[in-house]
Formats: C-alpha cells, sequence, structure tokens
C-alpha cells in the first residue's frame, strides 16, 4: 500500500473526558502513551523525510510498459 506503518498506536475511552475546560488533556497515564506515539510518528517522519522515490519504487511497475499502463489507466469500464 505504500504507506509507512507506526507499529505504535493507542486509543483513549472516553476521550472527552481526559480534557481540561481550555483544551489541554490532563495529566495521567493517557497523556504520557499519547506523547510516546506522538514521538515515535515525529521519529518516523525524520527518518522517512526525503525518501519518496526509493519508497514508492516498486518492481511491478518498473516492468509495466507504457502500452500496458495506458490500458490499465484508460479503461472505459471495469
Amino acid at each position: 500500500m505504500r504507506m509507512i506503518i507506526i507499529p505504535n498506536q493507542y486509543s483513549i475511552p472516553k476521550a472527552f473526558l481526559k480534557f481540561e475546560e481550555d483544551g489541554s488533556m490532563t495529566d495521567s497515564s493517557f497523556y504520557t502513551r499519547i506523547v510516546d506515539v506522538l514521538e515515535e510518528l515525529y521519529k518516523f517522519t525524520l527518518l522517512t523525510r526525503g525518501q519518496s522515490a526509493y519508497l514508492t519504487d516498486c518492481y511491478s511497475e518498473r516492468v509495466e510498459t507504457a502500452e500496458q499502463l495506458s490500458k490499465c489507466v484508460n479503461q472505459r469500464s471495469l
């Protein structure tokens, strides 16, 4: 699918209860875990920035001829 998968994720049950009136998140283990996930996202962003050409290169597309690609893309119907 050509997407970077971050193996770390987190969900907060009843998230609407975990925020203060000013919109900030309450200090809790949920907050700590969210910061961990965001740090990991940031690290993956730094590691993959500028690598699009390498990360999206696909063997099957390199061997596909221009005519085959045109037929596939310009279909009138499925």
